[in-house]
């Protein structure tokens, strides 16, 4: 993002309303003429609207309303404002996109393709701070109190909202969205947390030194000495501390393997990077 404040808030509401419009379009013109919903409060607003005949896009906004407290109770200002652009521009486009024809009448291309398009716009615009759904909102709210994870909540709700369509769609199409849910899930969390994997290595070694110089010298990585201390034998220890990607994991190994065979190696999955070196 650009480091002048005001461009950088009018370039996120922008890329914000792209993804509206993708999430916005993949329901009207392949998910929704196919009986195929998403979870959430977009669901629950698409089965009023096939019951009440109302636009989709009202109901959104009107069932959107009381979870914006909530919203505004953990997510603070910034957040809201976000969140109300984004639903106010999602209803507009679902309102502009009603009276085109689908792309396509087979369910299961409009299951896979409509997945993909809706799970794209709706991780542009978690990833730049805003939701479409109050669910989670909710679920943020009486996570708190409660033995329950927010994406226990989650799941729960729309698990309850996916069986109630099959009333109103037949079980066939319930089953259909169940499967557009899981689609969609996974491209956001492919658009929030990026496609470059990377990796957090921790390596306890007798030679921090000539371990961290082969680190540096084959991968092109920085790397961070963290102090501790050795249980049994109170020594002090040098760890490595380094962030390297999925590719690089194999060399990784194999320098550790030469330096040192007694190390002891930690890998663990990141979802972001922020700053640093880790890209070359």
């Amino acid at each position: 993002m650009p480091k002048n404040k005001t461009v950088r808030t009018v370039l996120r509401f922008a890329i914000i309303t792209v993804g509206a419009a993708l999430a916005a379009l993949a329901l009207e013109v392949l998910l929704v003429p196919n009986g195929v919903i998403d979870g959430g409060v977009v669901g629950i607003a698409i089965m009023c609207s096939a019951v009440f005949g109302l636009p989709t896009g009202l109901f959104t906004i009107l069932l959107n309303i009381p979870f914006l407290y909530f919203g505004y109770s953990h997510g603070g200002r910034k957040f809201i404002i976000r969140c109300v652009y984004a639903i106010v521009m999602f209803s507009m486009f679902m309102s502009f996109f009603e009276d085109m024809s689908p792309f396509t009448n087979d369910i299961f291309l409009s299951v896979v393709f409509g997945g993909l398009i809706l799970g794209v716009g709706v991780g542009i615009i978690l990833r730049l701070g805003g939701s479409l759904d109050g669910t989670e909102m909710l679920a943020i709210a009486l996570s708190k109190s409660t033995a329950f994870s927010v994406g226990q909540f989650v799941m729960f709700c729309n698990v309850f909202i996916l069986g109630v369509s099959g009333f109103i769609f037949g079980w066939d199409k319930a089953m259909y969205s169940i499967i557009t849910y899981f689609v969609v899930f996974k491209l956001i969390d492919i658009i929030v947390e990026g496609l470059d994997e990377s990796k957090a290595a921790m390596i306890i070694t007798d030679n921090p030194e000539e371990m961290a110089a082969q680190i540096m010298e084959e991968l092109g990585r920085s790397i961070t000495f963290i102090f501790g201390e050795k249980g049994y034998t109170k020594n002090e220890s040098k760890i490595i501390y380094a962030v390297v990607t999925r590719m690089e994991v194999s060399k990784l190994r194999e320098i550790v393997t030469t330096v040192d065979r007694k190390s002891f190696v930690t890998i663990t999955n990141i979802s972001d990077v922020v700053g640093g070196s880790k890209k070359k």
